[in-house]
């Protein structure tokens, strides 16, 4: 049985992100091990930018009990001239609030990333995790991501001191 007693189990499911949800966003963000969020005095101006960019999309989903959001990814798309013309499709800032971890949110949130990719007719989507936990890349390939199909290299910003 479910809160509620209706005996049927709670469909998580993933939504686009709206301009109203950038403070339950920042929350989570600040909940997760994640890096710093923008300021506060940019990122209204950021979500509007990112919400509104052709090359973007952004799903989140709610939070079963207390409001809020439960999890978040960033799909960015981008032209190409190889691959037959296909997209490129990158995810970015998969995030999961802890206290929703393991409910099937980050799941929800990654397939509706996925399906806007292969809408728009990407050639493939390509990830890079920074986490070294093994359920995280566990979870990645549990989704369709392949480990070592291509190197991944980083350049940082040499005059940025959190490099």
């Amino acid at each position: 049985m479910t809160p509620g007693g209706s005996g049927r189990a709670r469909t998580i499911a993933a939504r686009p992100a709206r301009l109203a949800d950038l403070p339950a966003l920042l929350a989570l963000f600040a909940a997760s091990e994640v890096s710093a969020a923008a300021p506060a005095e940019s990122a209204g101006r950021l979500w509007r930018e990112s919400l509104t960019h052709p090359g973007v999309a952004i799903f989140v989903s709610d939070a079963d009990t207390g409001g809020g959001l439960a999890a978040t990814c960033m799909f960015v798309s981008a032209p190409n001239l190889l691959r037959g013309g296909r997209a490129h499709g990158f995810l970015e800032n998969v995030v999961t609030h802890p206290a929703h971890r393991g409910r099937g949110h980050d799941r929800a949130v990654v397939r509706a990333a996925l399906a806007e990719a292969w809408a728009r007719g990407c050639h493939h989507v390509l990830m890079q995790s920074g986490r070294a936990d093994p359920r995280v890349h566990a979870f990645y390939e549990g989704v369709g991501f392949v480990p070592g199909r291509r190197t991944a290299y980083v350049a940082m910003r040499p005059d940025d001191p959190a490099s």
